[in-house]
């Protein structure tokens, strides 16, 4: 079963993406844009995992979650990895914030004491928008993302950690919520 850890987008964040990516779609790039409602913000992508993990992690995640309370996070501003040049990923930014990168970091040791790897790329904390399939159209689009530099997206109200299940199909990824685990006592 394929899996990860994520925080989950309110409803005006993706209605603001969807808007956001409408705009972007102008510029005729050859982008495979990513469905708003599929859109999270990844903490922990697991793998393929056996059922016999789950509640494992579940108990993990639950101690990890009690260590901090809510916090609120906003997403600004546009980007691409890993650059201008040759982008491969279109996303939206997450303002930087500490409770984010601990909660982050928590998760990330807690998931190695189960066995899993831990992450050796340092946290950039994004949504994807789209992934670029050519060259077509990117520096039109890369032109006009200068105009979303300080966009504001949205605020998200991080109160809970969802555990994901993916499950890749022609139409792209269907995401079932596995756990969801409340931040605090």
């Amino acid at each position: 079963m394929r899996s990860f850890i994520a925080i989950e987008l309110p409803d005006t964040v993706k209605s603001a993406l969807l808007s956001l990516q409408q705009e972007l779609k102008t510029c005729g790039a050859d982008v495979r844009w990513v469905r708003p409602e599929g859109v999270h913000l990844t903490l922990k992508f697991l793998g393929d995992i056996e059922e016999k993990l789950v509640d494992g992690i579940v108990e993990t995640l639950k101690g990890t979650c009690r260590k901090f309370q809510k916090f609120n996070c906003e997403v600004r501003g546009i980007g691409v990895f890993p650059g201008n040049k040759a982008p491969r990923v279109l996303w939206a930014g997450i303002e930087d914030h500490d409770a984010l990168k601990l909660i982050q970091k928590e998760i990330d040791t807690g998931m190695s004491s189960l066995g899993f790897e831990r992450e050796d790329r340092k946290f950039t904390p994004h949504l994807t928008l789209g992934r670029f399939r050519s060259s077509e159209g990117k520096m039109t689009l890369i032109n006009k993302m200068g105009a979303y530099k300080e966009y504001s997206v949205g605020i998200i109200d991080v109160n809970r950690i969802s555990f994901m299940r993916s499950d890749l199909g022609p139409a792209g990824a269907k995401y079932t919520k596995i756990a969801e685990i409340p931040l605090g006592d």
